[in-house]
């Protein structure tokens, strides 16, 4: 029987990546504790090298830890890491350095949960690439808390506003938002009967490749909150679009692809390595994993006029495997 490619499995929505977390720390020393010691992530080598700022780097995403009162998210934060046995090992390893703050960790059979040292949250999950794309190190989703019954205006909000790909879960009381952010990395918002702290204004980057259409959207809505530059603008205010009701609040930082840092290669470091077990030339860590790209077998060629010839240049790149 002939088989034919799914194109639509390849499709990304207007927002094409999730490039980093604002989150604000009173402390860099115990920043770098938990970040880098205890989470195994690596600290940015060019960027914000001084005491003010903290650029850590998760595979291809951030976080930006400037300095100030803390940040908290409402929600959770997904990570994923390659090893979770090391993961407990370093979490242990910080464990009395941190003592009197907010850190914790627990485990279940989905992911090690951990709380840093202001209260924010992480789901640490080890690498499946079904869920969460072909990495062993990265950000692959935010959840958010959201007031019940916002779920569903949220979806509407970002599709209609913002292009983006977007799925509604769940039934009832307990619907979650599915926006997708880039390949394999979404936004979630899911309802809760719980009470929401007030939004303390950390914020998320996304890149977007429609720049201007949003923007026109959300001046019209009187929604924008900044003119970055050339290059950025931000906003933070989720409206239902019928009733302009508040939905939810999450300041975002929206750049488009011809930022100047789009697509920075980020440096990530193998944790593992030490004086006492080190392997040469693995200092760094591709965070990546092999990715399978095979050709269907008796795909049917194209129709019209010059299918023969189209047929006869695939069938010699074929004998040269092009």
């Amino acid at each position: 029987m002939a088989q034919h490619y799914d194109r639509k499995a390849e499709d990304l929505g207007n927002i094409t990546g999730l490039e980093h977390v604002n989150l604000q720390i009173p402390d860099q020393v115990q920043g770098n504790l938990f970040y880098i010691q205890g989470l195994g992530l690596t600290r940015d080598p060019y960027m914000n090298t001084g005491l003010a700022n903290m650029w850590i780097n998760v595979g291809k995403s951030q976080f930006h830890l400037p300095t100030g009162d803390p940040w908290v998210l409402r929600g959770a934060i997904g990570l994923v890491t390659p090893d979770r046995q090391a993961l407990l090992k370093r979490l242990d390893g910080v464990k009395k350095q941190l003592a009197g703050t907010k850190f914790a960790v627990t485990e279940n059979n989905d992911y090690v949960a951990v709380t840093c040292p202001w209260g924010n949250r992480f789901n640490m999950h080890s690498p499946d690439a079904e869920r969460f794309g072909a990495i062993n190190l990265g950000m692959p989703y935010l959840e958010f808390d959201v007031p019940a019954g916002t779920a569903k205006g949220i979806d509407k909000f970002y599709r209609k506003v913002f292009g983006a790909a977007t799925q509604l879960e769940g039934n009832g009381s307990g619907k979650t938002a599915c926006v997708s952010v880039g390949h394999h990395q979404e936004l979630r918002f899911r309802e809760t009967d719980r009470k929401i702290p007030a939004y303390d204004g950390h914020h998320i980057q996304v890149y977007v490749r429609d720049f201007s259409g949003p923007y026109k959207e959300l001046v019209k809505r009187e929604l924008l909150t900044e003119e970055s530059n050339a290059y950025q603008y931000r906003w933070e205010t989720i409206v239902d679009l019928d009733k302009n009701k508040v939905l939810f609040e999450i300041e975002h930082e929206i750049r488009s692809l011809t930022h100047p840092l789009y697509a920075r290669p980020l440096v990530n470091r193998n944790p593992a390595q030490s004086q006492q077990y080190y392997q040469m030339g693995g200092d760094a860590w591709d965070w990546e994993l092999p990715r399978k790209n095979e050709r269907l077998p008796d795909v049917p060629p194209p129709k019209g006029p010059s299918a023969a010839a189209y047929a006869k240049r695939r069938a010699t790149r074929m004998a040269r495997a092009m």
